[in-house]
């Protein structure tokens, strides 16, 4: 039943949560180049679009975030909602991504029914990952693994909480944080299976060819 705690083996070589992943983030880019540059980064092969916007104006979001999944839809792309579950299945969203002051994957779960994708933030906690595996999440994020631009604060995470991840959890792991085609290598070496970016990939000259590099270093090692 929606939002029962699961135990099930997972292999992540077989997921669709892989290679480079888009946070398409509303800080960052203007109402005018939202589409542009999301479809310029589907276009390099992103995987996967998440849109983040902590805007009060739910009409324009619920725009935007159904506006992105139509695009997303066209280039066969997962579009992931950030935080707010009931925007993920208004939007007709594939997921939601979590983070740890948001609503309990058990609750997004009841909402959204067993067939979307969950994601949860577990910063450089390994045992955060294990209890979200427990409550039902689909992927697990870590980080940051470098300086931040978006998020200059954030909490650090070693490359050896990574390995460490790689080797003991069965689900796919997404690295976040100051990810960027030059950098992301070691992640990708370490057990990565996906890199979310903004400026990493928004803020590069040619976003489809960023994309694109980013897509290749972690299909390396997939």
């Amino acid at each position: 039943m929606p939002g029962e705690a699961v135990s099930v083996t997972i292999d992540h070589r077989l997921s669709p949560i892989r290679g480079a992943y888009l946070i398409a983030d509303r800080d960052h880019l203007p109402a005018d180049r939202l589409l542009a540059a999301t479809r310029e980064a589907l276009e390099g092969g992103a995987r996967l679009v998440q849109y983040r916007d902590k805007g009060e104006d739910r009409g324009r979001r619920l725009q935007e975030a159904r506006d992105l999944a139509t695009l997303c839809r066209e280039y066969d792309a997962l579009f992931i909602v950030n935080d707010d579950p009931e925007l993920a299945r208004d939007a007709g969203a594939n997921g939601v991504h979590l983070g740890g002051d948001d609503a309990s994957i058990a609750e997004a779960r009841r909402l959204l029914g067993d067939q979307v994708i969950i994601g949860a933030s577990c910063y450089n906690d390994l045992g955060r990952a294990f209890n979200a595996r427990k409550a039902g999440a689909d992927y697990v994020a870590f980080g940051s693994f470098h300086p931040s631009p978006t998020k200059p604060d954030a909490v650090r995470a070693p490359l050896s909480l990574l390995k460490r991840a790689r080797a003991e959890l069965d689900l796919p792991i997404v690295v976040i944080g100051g990810v960027t085609p030059d950098n992301a290598a070691p992640l990708a070496l370490a057990g990565a299976d996906a890199a979310a970016c903004i400026s990493g990939i928004l803020d590069a000259e040619d976003i489809r060819e960023a994309t694109r590099r980013l897509n290749n270093l972690l299909r390396l090692h997939w």
